[in-house]
């Protein structure tokens, strides 16, 4: 009897044991996964610690009133000029371009997969247009230079060999699937019973889709096309491509000009030493990107959760 009163006590010991342990591992996984998640943060702080500290010294040199209203850009030039407003205009036309093309292509697309296509067709169609997200931007930087430029010389006997117009338009391409991946997650969620009471009223598949669907869903549509024009103002390879490298400050299309993210290829190439005016206008020209992309999610964040539609 005394040795099964042993046993158990050693059990009940055991047990103990095993269950401080536990315990002790699940006071543990709270700092673990709070550590985990911190590194998304520091790195961010870092990243803007670094940007504001080393702008900082090229505004020391540079005026910030002549770097945001400059016309001229000519960093290498015997009398160097740092105006940003080319590389600004260059990545806002880009960017326009792009959007021109994708919303359009996105919300139609996004509208066919939620609204019309069968069940079958939109579970082939759509990863296949999703395919195009993970095609590699030096990739559509080629198709760009070499087929898509020769392609628009035939329409545009003027167009330059390097020109804004046709990373713009591959730019485009290469957004749509956000636009309408995110726009069709957002139609889908719109209840069905809407649908169904504008059909019971007489109302045709198109009406119901322009006055019920599209309005109800249009906080994940515009926060699609916002995310769209972020992602577009900071892509790097297509234009360094494809639009070359005139700093050009122009609203042709047809010319050469180059983007923020193009400028930063540029001086990172080996042109610049360290310590120099031009080194540090990389550090202010990546921070105004970083500003411009910084602030679009920003936007579009608020736009969704403010415009979100709410059902009971």
């Amino acid at each position: 009897m005394d040795g099964e009163t042993l046993n158990i006590r050693k059990m009940i010991a055991e047990n103990n044991e095993k269950k401080q342990s536990k315990m002790r591992f699940e006071r543990f996984i709270p700092v673990l996964l709070l550590l985990i998640a911190s590194v998304s943060i520091f790195t961010t702080v870092a990243i803007i610690y670094i940007l504001v500290t080393e702008s900082f010294k090229f505004f020391q040199i540079v005026p910030i009133i002549d770097f945001f209203t400059g016309t001229v850009l000519k960093p290498l030039s015997a009398t160097p000029s740092f105006g940003v407003l080319p590389l600004l205009l260059g990545t806002f036309t880009s960017s326009f371009i792009a959007i021109l093309v994708a919303l359009p292509i996105g919300l139609l697309s996004a509208i066919y997969l939620s609204e019309y296509a069968p069940q079958k067709v939109s579970n082939l169609c759509k990863p296949i247009l999703e395919l195009l997200a993970g095609i590699p931007t030096i990739v559509y930087g080629f198709f760009a230079f070499t087929f898509v430029t020769p392609m628009l010389k035939y329409l545009i006997p003027g167009l330059e060999a390097t020109n804004i117009l046709s990373p713009g338009m591959v730019m485009g391409v290469m957004i749509t699937p956000m636009i309408a991946s995110l726009s069709e997650d957002a139609m889908r969620s719109v209840p069905n019973h809407l649908r169904e009471g504008a059909l019971a009223m007489g109302s045709t598949k198109l009406e119901v889709v322009i006055k019920i669907v599209i309005p109800s869903a249009i906080s994940g549509i515009i926060a699609s096309v916002v995310l769209a024009i972020s992602r577009a103002i900071g892509e790097t390879m297509i234009v360094t491509i494809a639009s070359g490298s005139t700093k050009n400050l122009t609203f042709d299309v047809t010319q050469s000009m180059q983007t923020m993210t193009a400028y930063i290829v540029e001086v990172t190439g080996g042109d610049a030493p360290a310590g120099s005016t031009i080194y540090y206008s990389l550090y202010a020209v990546a921070l105004t990107l970083f500003s411009f992309t910084f602030l679009m999610n920003i936007i579009a964040n608020y736009i969704s959760k403010k415009y979100k539609a709410h059902y009971e």
